[in-house]
């Protein structure tokens, strides 16, 4: 009963947020920022909703495709696709290959503000349920590509479901693609997350490291830009779009000594840290029998 009354206070709070730091849009302003909403629970239903909404085959356990189904979409005047690491290239173009391991650091104070929001929202909605501690993911992560195709057989989402082996706690109902936003010259990854009559969109800009890693960064200068949005529907025909200045997200891939795919995926919110998940991302046919370190 508290962690309910808790979970209610908390929405309320988060869409009181919402209304006054938010404005409102018609769907053709922010043409760049539309994506799948959410029902009232969210777990995998999304999948099946938008397919159904949108007139697109669902294809779930899907045995093809990739975050980036094309990588050289990416491609601008400040990114060099092929600078990248091929064997990162190859993960986001043909993600359904690789396994995850995983393994999360939270860091005080924001520890408690992330526990709070997952032990009460999170788990009510059944989306976004971070893990806390290394613990959590001690039993592994699964990892699910879903396919969402256009009548034409062109991908119009690439979804990734994620939930934590041990529970069945739902980590990540996302949908991935790309997508031109005004203030970036090029074209960013777009990750919408659905909520409950809305979503949380990532706009993750590509950069070059010193080396051939990756890096996808949401900050940014201000609307139209790389960053977190979290977005609300407000009437049949509008959205209320927050862009949460003070919240990054940032993706930093290499490859180790051992020939490895590694990923460092670090959040900070008002410039403290808050999270990172560390991921070590090998082809399924190795991925049982190599040891975790």
């Amino acid at each position: 009963m508290l962690r309910n009354l808790v979970g209610t206070v908390g929405a309320w709070v988060i869409y009181t947020l919402i209304f006054l730091f938010g404005r409102r849009y018609s769907a053709d302003q922010i043409s760049w920022l539309i994506g799948p909403l959410g029902g009232k629970s969210i777990g995998d239903r999304p999948y099946e909703e938008t397919a159904v909404a949108e007139g697109l085959t669902l294809i779930r356990e899907a045995k093809e495709g990739g975050l980036i189904p094309r990588f050289d979409v990416l491609r601008s005047e400040t990114f060099a696709p092929e600078r990248v690491e091929p064997k990162i290239r190859d993960f986001y173009e043909n993600t359904h290959r690789y396994a995850l391991d995983t393994w999360a650091t939270t860091y005080f104070p924001a520890r408690i503000a992330l526990w709070l929001l997952v032990a009460t929202i999170s788990r009510r909605v059944n989306q976004l349920n971070f893990p806390l501690n290394g613990l959590d993911t001690a039993y592994g992560m699964t990892s699910e590509i879903i396919l969402l195709r256009q009548p034409d057989g062109e991908i119009c989402y690439t979804g990734w479901f994620r939930k934590l082996a041990r529970g069945d706690q739902v980590i990540y109902t996302g949908f991935y693609m790309t997508q031109d936003v005004p203030r970036v010259n090029g074209a960013c990854v777009k990750v919408v997350f659905p909520m409950p009559n809305g979503n949380a969109t990532v706009i993750l800009r590509p950069e070059n490291d010193a080396a051939d890693g990756l890096r996808l960064v949401s900050a940014g200068s201000g609307f139209g830009d790389a960053g977190f949005y979290r977005v609300q529907k407000s009437g049949s025909d509008h959205l209320r779009v927050w862009r949460v200045m003070t919240l990054h997200e940032r993706f930093e891939l290499f490859v180790d000594q051992e020939q490895t795919v590694r990923c460092e995926h670090a959040v900070r919110f008002l410039g403290l840290p808050v999270l990172t998940l560390h991921y070590r991302i090998r082809e399924k046919q190795s991925a049982d029998a190599a040891p975790f370190h």
